[in-house]
């Protein structure tokens, strides 16, 4: 499914793309913006595939929104929706989507779904990146390369098969935001990714994950929700 935020400083516009894009199976959530930093604090607050976006908007532009998420490491995808024709080319070097023009008539809206469900299609192919910061010098790590995560009071500490890294994101917030990654909380402590899991020793009284030779408690809390996971990933306890 995709989900939306749709800008505009005309709240019927707003309502009409709205109700198209919802009668759209492909679509899922749809987050509402009058402005444009009603739109960026959309992006922060929820998980967004695309963007639909008025040019003209007091303060920040639709244009001005395409360059900010333009520096997204993962940016979404951007159709414009204006009455406006003379700024597309502009649009398209902001490496926009689409390009609708109003009044929007439905067929052209679905194709413009197709369009975004194409990019956002192949953007799921690319790995995701976690922003570290290693000895002052912000760097990229894939979260695929990521073992286990430790806490560290407000920090977590990412372990890698090519070192740790801290980043100022609580632990609980981690384990709510991999989950669908595959990551999985065995211990107020750790939270492990279930792909790099070798084996789980499940022992009276103490029980482990083993990472690359190294053990790590789970708490009988954790045990049931692991013994689930433990089935779904075909990892087989000793």
């Amino acid at each position: 499914m995709i989900n939306v935020v749709i800008a505009d400083d005309e709240p019927p516009a707003v309502a009409e793309l709205a109700f198209l894009l919802a009668k759209d199976p492909r679509i899922g959530h749809i987050h509402r913006a009058s402005s444009g930093a009603e739109a960026l604090k959309a992006l922060e607050e929820f998980d967004v595939d695309a963007l639909f976006l008025d040019i003209h908007m007091p303060a920040l532009t639709g244009l001005d929104i395409a360059r900010v998420i333009s520096r997204f490491n993962r940016p979404p995808a951007v159709v414009f929706v204006t009455a406006d024709e003379a700024q597309a080319l502009e649009a398209f070097d902001l490496a926009a989507v689409d390009y609708i023009l109003k009044p929007i008539r439905p067929a052209r809206l679905a194709e413009s779904v197709r369009r975004v469900a194409e990019a956002t299609q192949e953007d799921s192919d690319a790995p995701d990146m976690v922003t570290v910061d290693q000895g002052g010098v912000t760097r990229m790590i894939r979260r695929d390369s990521i073992t286990h995560v430790q806490a560290a009071g407000d920090y977590a500490r990412l372990h890698t098969p090519e070192g740790t890294f801290l980043i100022r994101v609580p632990l609980a917030d981690l384990e709510s935001q991999w989950a669908d990654a595959g990551f999985v909380r065995i211990h107020r402590s750790y939270l492990v990714a279930m792909d790099h899991v070798d084996r789980v020793k499940l022992q009276a009284g103490r029980s482990a994950v083993v990472i690359a030779d190294t053990d790590l408690p789970v708490s009988r809390r954790a045990l049931p929700h692991l013994r689930e996971r433990l089935e779904a990933h075909r990892v087989r306890p000793l």
